[in-house]
């Protein structure tokens, strides 16, 4: 019997998230707040998702990691209203 696969939260910094595939955007978890792509700032543990500035959605750094691919952006180019 295989191990379950470990998701290991996303670590602290600022990233470009962007769901991992395609998918009927119903329902209120958030993605859609977020599709096509949206800047993000984790502390390890919370994720805050922003879009122009302006915070649309956050979730755990668990669940962050299991449902976007990320890129590490700086914090120049971010655009967070920290």
């Amino acid at each position: 019997m295989s191990m379950p696969k470990t998701i290991e939260p996303l670590p602290k910094g600022r990233y470009w998230a962007t769901p991992h595939a395609s998918f009927p955007l119903d329902g209120p978890n958030g993605h859609d707040e977020v599709f096509p792509g949206a800047h993000c700032v984790s502390d390890g543990k919370w994720v805050i998702f922003y879009k122009d500035g302006e915070e649309v959605w956050a979730c755990n750094a668990i669940y962050a990691a299991a449902h976007f691919d990320f890129a590490a952006v700086s914090s120049a180019c971010a655009s967070t209203a920290d």
